[in-house]
């Protein structure tokens, strides 16, 4: 998908003093010379504080980072995390369209969103709080369909669940991400299936530790062995 700046921009941006600072400390983490590695989390942060990301925030952050603005664009178009133009005050829904969460519902999801927010995606509600659009693959496929709202991913979703998550978030609410259908990670929708005679604790260390032991990490000079035992 070709995706462009908004037509209408602001005429400059600046980071806020406590995000310059943080903006500064993130250069940091990197080599000299190598600054431009911090180009994702800045233009983050820049969205951040503005909503969106704008034309002189994406040029804000190439003179910081000494980057020619071309190559900055380049990283704010190709993903889609970032927003190119207004989204609602409130939340703007990224749906997952890939195969997974189609099968599960997705569509579901979108004709929510046709029906409360816009009947087009990229266009605010009149109320002005929401917005929204079509992605791809989030990477929740276990708990499919699902809806990521900034860093959040919201998961298991039902037409009803979802209509009434955007119900709570007009209302000021802050419903808790997550799976929406009580289950704790991306265990079996009929429940476990395994370890159901330990402790969600054990379990869940457990289960670290099996990774560890797959891929042969030693944390704390505790072996995976040791954890399994």
């Amino acid at each position: 998908m070709l995706r462009r700046l908004h037509a209408d921009q602001p005429s400059s941006f600046a980071f806020t003093p406590a995000n310059q600072a943080w903006a500064e400390a993130q250069m940091t983490k990197f080599p000299e010379g190598r600054q431009a590695s911090a180009v994702i989390p800045l233009l983050w942060r820049a969205q951040e504080q503005e909503g969106w990301l704008t034309r002189p925030a994406i040029e804000a952050v190439a003179d910081l980072l000494g980057m020619a603005y071309i190559r900055v664009l380049e990283v704010a178009t190709f993903y889609f995390m970032f927003q190119l133009q207004p989204v609602g005050q409130v939340a703007h829904f990224q749906i997952c369209g890939t195969t997974t969460c189609m099968i599960c519902g997705a569509e579901d999801l979108v004709s929510v969103c046709k029906e409360k927010i816009a009947s087009k995606p990229h266009v605010i509600s009149e109320d002005g709080k929401f917005s929204w659009e079509e992605v791809e693959c989030l990477g929740a496929c276990a708990n499919a369909p699902m809806v990521q709202i900034g860093k959040d991913y919201y998961e298991d979703l039902t037409a009803e669940k979802f209509a009434d998550l955007i119900d709570q978030l007009a209302a000021g609410q802050l419903p808790t991400p997550g799976s929406q259908s009580g289950r704790y990670a991306a265990e079996p929708a009929s429940g476990l299936t395994s370890l159901k005679t330990m402790s969600r604790a054990r379990r869940r260390l457990t289960l670290l530790c099996n990774w560890l032991w797959t891929w042969g990490i030693r944390l704390n000079g505790l072996t995976a062995v040791k954890c399994r035992s």
